[in-house]
């Protein structure tokens, strides 16, 4: 189990121009973006016990941010 952060600058770091601009220019992008980095934090927090969870919440969590992960990917090859 990795505590590194995954934030998305650093997940994807030749395409922090175009998530800026995508950001500002779509909704849809923003709303992704946005949900990616509350439940990364939240995996993150459970991942260093901060704020720890039950194991199949915090793998439920990982999911998902894989699941919102793919997506953002997806925006970015467009």
């Amino acid at each position: 189990m990795s505590h590194t952060p995954h934030e998305l600058a650093e997940e994807f770091p030749e395409y922090v121009e175009k998530m800026s601009a995508l950001k500002q220019a779509d909704a849809h992008f923003a709303k992704l973006f946005d949900s990616y980095h509350e439940i990364n934090r939240t995996v993150h927090r459970a991942e260093t016990n901060v704020e720890p969870m039950d194991s199949l919440a915090e793998t439920d969590l990982r999911k998902k941010r894989g699941a919102l992960k793919d997506e953002i990917w997806s925006y970015l090859q467009k």
